[in-house]
């Protein structure tokens, strides 16, 4: 897909690396990646266990900073943010889909969704509107009160999605979305997924597996830290 109107990639990585050192060793988890994804594209990271998948999907979601290299986001450079600036990035620009779901317990299923909600200094009706909302779009609104411990590992995940969107972020990282899940409710997180990417939401998911990679638009295959191809699913 190409790149948004105006030209610019929505994520653009130049010569990323990551090394990280522990007793005297060097780990080279990245090595030279370059890709780039537009807006409103679905894009699926992949490869073997241990080839930096996780590392890329923490640095493109400013959990982490990369060694050297080139990152990005919307037209600005991500080495130029302070650190107050990350965190206003990630909370309003980007959106975190897990594979071990990380709801709070001790919140019903509406509060979990609204909590991201609760650091953007925003009204509470629209709060309560933006939490309809995205709970009406993954089809729990009837679960809103219920708690998590409540719900099936299915479910769990839907109100994941529905706390990533919420916020109405640009990008929408999903790291193993369906790793603690059966097929079939791996299947429709899946399809959720892409229901979102059909209304406009840019994707990006990483997955050892082929069949769910195929579900979106391209695959950027991984191997020892580099990138070994990027082509169109």
């Amino acid at each position: 897909m190409a790149p948004n109107g105006n030209g610019t990639p929505l994520i653009k990585l130049e010569s990323i690396k990551k090394v990280f050192y522990t007793d005297e060793v060097e780990t080279h988890a990245l090595i030279d990646v370059h890709f780039a994804i537009a807006k409103g594209e679905y894009v699926a990271i992949s490869g073997p266990s241990g080839c930096g998948k996780t590392t890329l999907l923490s640095i493109l979601g400013l959990l982490d900073t990369p060694s050297g290299g080139e990152y990005d986001l919307a037209g600005e450079s991500v080495a130029r943010l302070t650190p107050v600036d990350r965190a206003r990035v990630r909370n309003r620009q980007i959106g975190f889909i897990f594979q071990a779901f990380n709801l709070i317990g001790d919140l019903t299923v509406a509060e979990n969704v609204e909590l991201p909600l609760t650091y953007r200094e925003m009204a509470a009706s629209e709060r309560k509107d933006r939490v309809a909302k995205a709970l009406e779009r993954v089809q729990m609104s009837h679960r809103a009160k219920h708690f998590p411990a409540q719900l099936s590992g299915g479910q769990q995940q839907r109100v994941a999605v529905a706390r990533a969107v919420a916020g109405d972020p640009a990008i929408l990282l999903a790291d193993e979305p369906t790793g603690n899940l059966d097929s079939k409710n791996g299947e429709a997180v899946m399809e959720l997924l892409r229901e979102l990417n059909q209304n406009g939401s840019t994707i990006c998911m990483v997955t050892h597996d082929a069949r769910y990679a195929q579900h979106a638009d391209r695959t950027v295959e991984l191997f020892d830290g580099r990138v070994v191809e990027a082509a169109a699913v």
